[in-house]
């Protein structure tokens, strides 16, 4: 990398505005000053006018700069440009020396939106650098692409945490059935706790009659991890699996809160009434937001056995209770009519 290059080019313009496009040429000169910081405020200046014409020069900021400042505002500014080129440039950056750089060009492939920038993506999906692969990956996720699902199922089987992570997030965007037995497996087994939390998240898209996911996710309820056993309940009651009343009712005995939480919130998605009993006891909780969800699935629920404990807790302390109570009084009232 060079401190000054003359291959910061600004491209032939048409006619017209010919003081303007003097302004441009004058900034994207500057470009080549011996100054870092005189480089790097020109950049921001030519960023500010918007101008299309200009965005080579921002590439070859990114690409050539010597100074790491320079280039990390040049990430920077073009996650505005979603173009093939811009998006290859930052994906290059992903192998930048400096680690700020490399962080800023994973942020702005991380907030890409046009459906065109996956083909780019897809090129470096299988990247040996964990770092990079991540990167893609995570680039990919909102974009839906369909070709993402062979490098992201490959990625379920890598090294590095993080990458796998990042895939099971990419499947679980494109809600392809092909996945979900290698996502169960990942759900289950992984030995990483945020991979084996965002597989259990991932698979929500899932049948309820799908036996082997279903049995990843009562496995996943059991998991040594409370986010595992956390997600599982709430993918669970997303699912609305019916045999899982019984679990999440033992779940409402979990160690952790939170747990305790997604499985009465689960139970309430199942609307199993008999689930109730369980559900009508955590009333009498000391954590008031297990007292507030339990109302609520109460109020799922629709069993007008428990409506004197709901009126009970109409007279709770915390105001959240007493406005769940009042819902679930207000559902089962209705439901009977």
């Amino acid at each position: 990398m060079t401190a000054s290059s003359s291959a910061f080019p600004l491209p032939g313009v048409p006619a017209g505005d010919h003081a303007d496009h003097a302004d441009h040429a004058a900034l994207v000169a500057r470009l080549a000053a011996a100054d870092a910081s005189v480089r790097r405020i020109a950049l921001l200046e030519l960023a500010d006018l918007e101008a299309p014409e200009l965005v080579p020069s921002f590439v070859a900021a990114l690409r050539d700069d010597a100074s790491a400042d320079v280039r990390r505002e040049a990430a920077r500014v073009l996650d505005a440009w979603e173009q093939p080129d811009v998006v290859d440039a930052l994906c290059h950056a992903l192998l930048d020396p400096d680690g700020g750089v490399r962080a800023t060009a994973a942020q702005s492939l991380s907030e890409l939106k046009s459906a065109a920038s996956g083909a780019v993506l897809c090129r470096w999906a299988d990247r040996p650098e964990p770092f990079v692969r991540a990167a893609v990956l995570r680039g990919l996720r909102e974009l839906r692409d369909p070709d993402a699902f062979a490098p992201a199922l490959r990625a379920l089987d890598a090294s590095d945490a993080d990458v796998r992570a990042e895939a099971v997030v990419v499947l679980g965007w494109l809600k392809d059935g092909r996945a979900l037995p290698p996502l169960a497996r990942v759900a289950t087994t992984d030995t990483d706790v945020d991979v084996r939390r965002a597989a259990v998240g991932a698979i929500g898209f899932a049948s309820a009659s799908d036996a082997a996911v279903v049995t990843a996710l009562l496995a996943a309820l059991r998991d040594a991890a409370w986010q595992v056993r956390e997600e599982a309940a709430a993918t669970l009651g997303k699912l609305r699996a019916a045999v899982a009343r019984d679990p999440l009712v033992a779940a409402l005995d979990d160690d952790y809160w939170q747990v305790r939480v997604r499985a009465v919130r689960a139970l309430g998605q199942l609307r199993d009434a008999a689930a109730a009993s369980a559900v009508v006891a955590l009333l009498s909780h000391a954590i008031s937001n297990l007292r507030k969800e339990a109302a609520l699935a109460l109020g799922e629920l629709r069993n007008r056995e428990t409506l004197p404990a709901l009126h009970g807790a109409l007279d709770d302390r915390d105001p959240e209770v007493r406005k769940a109570a009042r819902i679930a009084i207000g559902q089962i009232d209705e439901a009977s009519r």
